[in-house]
């Protein structure tokens, strides 16, 4: 003979249920904590050039980014494989041996949309950057560094076997 409370699911217990109960009320009374350092990230961030991610040639993606082109510059290093077997997920890092670097972007130029990535460095940053871009089809990936005012750059050929974007 079978009990009854064998045949039927275990059902959560009150006490359980209840401090379930209790954690989430909790949690919706406690205020989130804000700090002016978010606030001014925040801030910042409302003000970056998002039309340069819109563009669809380098020129045009600096000139919204910058406003001037770069010149080639052996301080800035960028390694990306020379032949990436999946597009979607392509590494790219960049460095950067040259003072006061406040950004460093990366562009795809053959990507329907060329800016790939772009980072704010605060001051006192280290300028090493990694970060994995997607790559439509074989494509010249360059990296733009600003630094003391100026443009610097630094690209590469990288075959893509596989696409990424499409």
């Amino acid at each position: 003979m079978k009990h009854a409370d064998q045949s039927k699911p275990r059902s959560p217990r009150r006490r359980e249920v209840l401090a379930g109960a209790a954690a989430g009320t909790a949690a919706m009374l406690i205020p989130p904590v804000a700090s002016a350092a978010s606030d001014a990230g925040a801030a910042q961030a409302s003000i970056y050039p998002a039309r340069a991610f819109a563009q669809t040639s380098e020129a045009a993606a600096l000139q919204a980014m910058f406003g001037k082109t770069p010149a080639h510059s052996s301080e800035v290093r960028m390694s990306a494989p020379d032949i990436a077997e999946n597009g979607a997920v392509v590494p790219v890092a960049v460095d950067a041996n040259l003072p006061d670097v406040t950004t460093i972007a990366i562009m795809a130029i053959d990507n329907p949309f060329t800016m790939a990535a772009a980072y704010k460095i605060p001051a006192g940053t280290s300028t090493a950057i990694s970060s994995r871009i997607k790559l439509a089809k074989t494509t010249k990936v360059v990296t733009v560094v600003e630094s003391a005012g100026k443009l610097y750059s630094t690209s590469k050929q990288v075959k893509v076997t596989l696409g990424g974007c499409g």
